[in-house]
């Protein structure tokens, strides 16, 4: 860290606003790397951030997103530690509102220490690791052994998943810029800023130019007869059984509209019927009956006699029903991780004994009017296994309502466009608790 100063004030990335940034991480006292590593996590996150008041501009997240990684390379294992811990608390304080749900305020700073250790510790441990490596050939922060081992971490970081928790791509930052995200673009990004640090010549930033991969000024938008329903319906309201008759006649409106419109396809968000579907006749019937004239993909929950599914219902005109059931369920929050005497514990203590739903086996697609789609819920629809077999086109129904007010739709949101740009997915997305949209090749359309 101590030549960190030289290569800041040369680096043709750096913006008026960093000024200090050089003389602050070039610091070597050990309150330098705390402040440092916060302003490190601030240039990762300014993306999230930006899009989510509505800023996005590619030019400038592509700087950001290059800028942390520039800043981060040469760093220290404690700015690293601090980088990581507080990078993940700017992308996943939100997880912490769920307890409130649960009247469990005081369990907050605790998640929050939690994802900050967890975090901090994976950064560390690659920066650790590559000084223990490098061992006594180099002892020089810049050497390109040292570099390229970092660089090798933050290349592996998207596949370690704390607790099958999947949501952290360092590629992420270049979702919504000039930039591409598939995996030898990212490497080849790391490679240029290596070799920069490396030999002190900016002129090696030019290989950035083979990542060059802007998206698309203008998309159609397809499938404008597909009606996405916003529903804004919180948390507690929804579970609320003396509320459901007034909540589910309002359903069924939107339904009727969307007949009424000429639309042939009217999607629901998750669980929006939050009941066992499959077991309530009335509501089942009038959903069936609707079917003559619209398809409907909607999310309820399935009983099968034994454990609880969180389930896609899909009624189409031909008079067939059919439940595709969720596969990747959220860590804790549907299904614990922990090994079976600690899950039942943390079922007990935390959850009031609740049973955990049960995940299928098998990923589901389904065709509606000749069109097949692949069926994601929620938190499965943001994690690889879903797009294997590249599917075109993709519903996914969400219910937002534990983390808003905050910035999980909006993240959740980055994540399906870096899918949708990896993999060539459509994806057309139902949310409760947040605004519905369409995205074609990373591209988002925001659905009246």
């Amino acid at each position: 860290m101590n030549k960190m100063r030289q290569y800041f004030s040369s680096n043709i990335l750096t913006g008026a606003f960093l000024k200090y940034l050089p003389a602050l991480c070039g610091n070597p006292a050990k309150k330098a790397d705390f402040f440092c590593g916060i302003a490190i996590a601030l240039t990762g996150s300014a993306f999230l951030y930006l899009s989510h008041i509505g800023i996005v501009l590619p030019w400038l997240n592509t700087l950001l997103g290059l800028l942390f990684f520039y800043l981060l390379l040469p760093a220290n294992a404690r700015t690293w530690f601090f980088a990581g811990a507080f990078l993940s608390l700017f992308w996943f304080w939100w997880i912490a509102l769920s307890f409130l749900h649960y009247r469990m305020a005081w369990a907050i700073p605790l998640v929050l220490l939690f994802i900050a250790l967890v975090y901090g510790t994976l950064f560390w441990l690659i920066a650790k690791t590559a000084f223990l490596i490098e061992g006594n050939i180099i002892h020089h922060s810049s050497s390109i052994i040292h570099l390229s081992l970092k660089a090798l971490g933050l290349l592996g970081l998207s596949y370690i998943h704390p607790f099958t928790f999947d949501w952290f791509k360092p590629e992420l930052m270049f979702t919504q810029s000039d930039l591409g995200i598939q995996k030898w673009q990212f490497a080849l990004i790391l490679m240029a800023l290596v070799l920069t640090h490396w030999r002190k010549n900016p002129l090696f930033l030019l290989l950035i130019l083979l990542a060059w991969q802007p998206q698309p000024h203008s998309v159609d938008r397809h499938h404008t007869d597909i009606s996405l329903i916003t529903t804004h319906t919180p948390v507690e309201a929804k579970w609320d059984k003396t509320k459901h008759p007034t909540q589910f006649q309002k359903l069924l409106s939107r339904i009727d509209s969307a007949i009424d419109a000429n639309k042939t396809l009217v999607v629901l968000p998750e669980s929006v019927f939050p009941v066992y579907l499959n077991r309530n006749q009335k509501l089942f019937d009038a959903l069936h009956e609707r079917a003559k004239h619209i398809n409907i993909v909607t999310g309820a929950l399935y009983w099968d006699g034994k454990t609880p599914r969180n389930a896609t219902y899909i009624f189409t005109k031909d008079g067939k029903v059919r439940v595709a059931n969720k596969v990747i369920l959220v860590p804790f929050g549907e299904a614990n991780p922990l090994p079976d005497f600690l899950s039942d514990w943390v079922n007990r203590v935390f959850y009031d004994n609740a049973v955990d739903y049960k995940a299928d086996a098998v990923i589901s697609d389904y065709t509606v009017e000749g069109k097949t789609y692949r069926n994601a819920i929620c938190f499965e629809a943001t994690s690889e296994p879903l797009y294997q077999g590249d599917p075109k086109q993709m519903i996914v129904l969400s219910n937002n309502g534990w983390f808003t007010p905050s910035i999980e739709p909006t993240l959740q949101r980055i994540l399906l466009q870096y899918y949708s740009r990896k993999y060539g997915t459509t994806i057309y997305h139902a949310v409760n608790m947040a605004p519905s949209y369409i995205i074609r090749k990373g591209k988002v359309f925001y659905h009246p």
